[in-house]
């Protein structure tokens, strides 16, 4: 006879005798479409990629992986890193875990107005936030973006010219209050040579390259601007910045990052 599903044994919630916590189990590479939460307000469609978790206490054998697909499919608030935490209380509500995990990247589409003509075009931004519950809530928050860099020594040694690169400069932070994900590519932007640009007609270009030329970086004054930056904000506990140098005179790539815990 065919069992139905309330008489279907659960083997997740058994009892394991080994005596092991497991720190975190759930579902990975999840794809999912979500509305990602400006700092103006508005929301814009993206799709995210999900890593759910929790942890498992040392008795019980399994979790229940589906109750953390439907969690993305019950969820009803928008993704920013001012509502992560709720969505992670959520998952651990569900699963009556002692501590939940969210972790999400996705791709952010910032307009961006050309700085001489102002004609709009769209930069796109990697975007990864990670958030725990437990006994305390802990959200970090990452971008990665694209920038210019112009070398000082090139500058300095050459008749006419300097050599440039496109630059990707990396952050995570921890942090306490509102903080939003386009301050932290203004922050990294300031940090570089110049801003980078997907629309650009010639006055724009002349503008960008000679901006560059007038604020030349090493990979180092990247970092250390953009951590100067970081020490100043008052709402960042912790962060990490790196910054890479797709070189345009070598066949290798020029690196530096930073790693702090505020004090």
């Amino acid at each position: 006879m065919t069992q139905t599903t309330t008489q279907l044994h659960d083997t997740q919630a058994t009892v394991d005798r080994r005596g092991i916590m497991i720190d975190r189990v759930g579902v990975k590479d999840v794809l999912f479409p979500i509305r990602f939460q400006l700092r103006d307000g508005t929301l814009q469609h993206t799709v995210g990629k999900f890593n759910l978790y929790v942890e498992l206490p040392a008795d019980q054998r399994g979790t229940h992986m589906s109750r953390f697909v439907e969690a993305l499919h019950d969820n009803t608030l928008p993704i920013s890193p001012n509502t992560l935490p709720e969505f992670c209380a959520q998952i651990q509500r569900r699963l009556h875990a002692p501590t939940a995990f969210v972790e999400v990247e996705c791709p952010l589409f910032i307009e961006k107005p050309a700085p001489i003509t102002g004609i709009i075009g769209m930069v796109d931004y990697k975007v990864k936030l990670s958030c725990k519950t437990g006994l305390q809530t802990e959200t970090i928050m990452g971008v990665r973006v694209p920038a210019k860099s112009l070398c000082p020594c090139s500058k300095m040694i050459s008749d006419y010219g300097a050599h440039n690169q496109r630059s990707e400069i990396e952050t995570k932070v921890r942090y306490q209050g509102e903080l939003f994900v386009e301050d932290l590519i203004e922050m990294a932007e300031g940090s570089a040579s110049s801003p980078i640009y997907s629309l650009l007609k010639r006055p724009d270009e002349r503008f960008v390259t000679q901006a560059a030329y007038d604020n030349p970086k090493f990979v180092e004054d990247i970092v250390r601007d953009f951590a100067l930056a970081l020490e100043n904000d008052d709402r960042v506990e912790y962060y990490l910045v790196s910054a890479e140098n797709f070189e345009s005179i070598h066949n290798h790539q020029a690196y530096a990052v930073i790693e702090r815990t505020k004090q």
